[in-house]
């Protein structure tokens, strides 16, 4: 008659998940993204070291999709110059690997790209920490405007 709890508990989650996404900044986004691909790997990993083929390759190709369609899709390359190149040129490196890990059953290039994600996410999250640059400008005295 109600269905059962683990549907109502993901249905739960995924009202957590959209609100989380509703109200984040672009910032707290990319975040989510890294979050979501190093899960994925994770989990991929997971499945790798259990023999679990199928779960393993939706995982996998789980991370994939994050990097190529929510992380590389949102570099701006115009404004971003040469480190969106660079990070462009990253996320294809990574998405390329993992799919070789995939089709070679490669635990260790999980663990690389698990360590590159890991890196790019702190890094992340302390650009959104640092406070913005304010530039050093001479203080202005109101009586020189009152005078001018």
């Amino acid at each position: 008659m109600f269905g059962s709890p683990n549907r109502g508990a993901s249905s739960y989650a995924k009202v957590g998940l959209e609100t989380s996404v509703v109200a984040a900044s672009p910032h707290k986004l990319i975040v989510m993204l890294f979050d979501g691909a190093l899960v994925a790997v994770l989990s991929g990993l997971m499945h790798m070291k259990s023999g679990n083929i199928p779960e393993k390759g939706k995982a996998i190709s789980k991370a994939i999709q994050i990097i190529d369609n929510g992380l590389r899709a949102s570099l701006d390359k115009k404004a971003g110059g040469q480190i969106a190149e660079n990070l462009d040129s990253l996320y294809e490196y990574m998405s390329a690997r993992l799919l070789a890990a995939n089709l070679k059953n490669d635990t260790e290039i999980m663990v690389e790209i698990q360590g590159l994600l890991t890196e790019l996410r702190e890094t992340w999250n302390a650009i959104g920490a640092a406070p913005a640059a304010i530039p050093d400008v001479a203080p202005v005295r109101i009586s020189n405007l009152v005078s001018a």
